[in-house]
């Protein structure tokens, strides 16, 4: 399952934002665009590399399906940033 959602937070002293929702799923829209052009530099990269396309392939879109459930909270003295893909 792809990211569809992200809840982005920053509270600090003198300044709260509430929790804003970024629709990640629109992010789809240039990368189908930008795809053949993606592929081509990976397909080289991996000829340079000498990495199998496939399996580079397999390992980019396990990184993006895993993304869904990250949870990242910094502190910072008395600032706090929260970012949680969903």
């Amino acid at each position: 399952m792809t990211p569809n959602f992200a809840v982005v937070g920053v509270d600090a002293p003198g300044f709260h934002m509430p929790r804003i929702w970024l629709p990640v799923f629109l992010l789809w829209i240039p990368a189908v665009l930008l795809a053949p052009l993606v592929l081509l530099v990976l397909a080289a990269v991996c000829f340079l590399g000498r990495v199998n396309f496939w399996r580079m392939i397999a390992v980019l879109w396990r990184i993006i399906c895993s993304l869904p459930g990250t949870d990242v909270r910094v502190r910072a003295a008395e600032s706090r940033v929260v970012v949680r893909i969903l």
